[in-house]
């Protein structure tokens, strides 16, 4: 299992993610342009000491993520026509998380093989990203015995 981040724009939420990724064995795809410099000072004020335990692949591209990807693509949309609870994820499944101002384009969504949502209270618009990964990551790696030892 992979996350993956689509144009992240705020650096402490892609910190936090990496060192969620780091804690739990997890590997990344990064795919740009990012919304702020990707500096090794930014990403160790919220990843601390944990970015040099995480497997990090950067992509110049939506199309260049594509084409390296292996497994099913599962986008955490509020938009999504399944949700979290009752999906059943897979070993090789890519985690995909958009932009924290403006989620995904509608040819990203498109091309999703999955569209998940997280159930929330109706007047909610939505978790923060680096939240709605570790819920949707945990139930992942639970489903196919992922957690780390």
């Amino acid at each position: 299992m992979r996350l993956a981040l689509y144009e992240p724009d705020i650096p402490q939420n892609t910190g936090a993610i990496l060192r969620l990724a780091a804690c739990l064995g997890v590997a990344v795809d990064l795919i740009e342009p990012f919304g702020f410099p990707f500096d090794d000072r930014r990403m160790r004020r919220s990843g601390m000491d944990y970015l040099d335990r995480v497997e990090i692949r950067r992509h110049g591209s939506w199309a260049s993520f594509q084409a390296a990807k292996a497994g099913r693509i599962v986008l955490l949309t509020t938009a999504g026509d399944r949700t979290l609870p009752g999906f059943g994820f897979e070993a090789d499944d890519i985690l995909l998380l958009g932009r924290e101002s403006a989620g995904v384009p509608a040819a990203i969504h498109e091309a999703a093989d999955i569209r998940l949502r997280i159930p929330m209270q109706a007047e909610m618009r939505s978790l923060n990203i680096a939240l709605a990964a570790a819920l949707a990551l945990g139930e992942g790696l639970r489903q196919t015995g992922g957690w780390p030892g």
